[in-house]
């Protein structure tokens, strides 16, 4: 393996091997890649989990044909040298089979992140993770906030940002645009957070 301690950035190839090495050797680990830094991604608990599930039974109700794929590894930015792993991401059931540790987003029609309970998620969840996934071209990008209590959609990618946001408390709708399509109640949330 190569060392990087001695330098302030690593590269893509650099990253995967260790991040390889880490999950194989180290239960759980979860390693990311975005803007050449590395940072590492917190287990979810159960209620993460949960949210997850809830989201998929919903998913698979209004489109059989996709899949809320959970913990697929992601090549984004703008020149597919970041690396990141959503909590799920939603796109044709078999949009990656075939496929290594690392798929381009390209079939990925949204990408969700459930929040845990670590002390970077605001500059993860609400300011890394939107701006990656706009920069990668993702359609849509929700965000279910387990510290705020709300869930934002972030939709039509424009560079590095989504020019449509919109944020809601639990307990009121908040619908996801084409080519999701699917309108959200989200009251059962409340029920997952600490």
């Amino acid at each position: 393996m190569t060392v990087i301690a001695d330098r302030p950035h690593m590269l893509t190839e650099e990253f995967e091997e260790l991040a390889f090495a880490a999950r194989n050797r180290m239960e759980g680990l979860q390693l990311e890649f975005i803007d050449g830094k590395l940072r590492s991604r917190a287990l979810g608990d159960g209620s993460h989990g949960t949210i997850v599930q809830w989201l998929s039974r919903i998913c698979m109700q209004h489109h059989p044909e996709l899949w809320l794929h959970s913990g697929r590894g992601l090549k984004v930015q703008g020149g597919r040298d970041g690396r990141a792993i959503p909590s799920a991401s939603l796109a044709h059931s078999d949009a990656f089979a075939g496929h290594g540790e690392w798929s381009d987003p390209d079939p990925v029609l949204m990408a969700v992140e459930v929040t845990s309970w670590n002390s970077d998620t605001d500059r993860r969840h609400r300011q890394e993770k939107p701006r990656v996934y706009a920069e990668s071209g993702i359609p849509v990008y929700l965000l279910i906030d387990r510290a705020t209590s709300e869930v934002s959609v972030h939709s039509e990618p424009a560079g590095q940002r989504y020019e449509c946001v919109r944020t809601v408390s639990y307990g009121r709708d908040v619908h996801l645009p084409d080519p999701v399509g699917i309108t959200l109640r989200t009251e059962v949330l409340g029920d997952w957070v600490r």
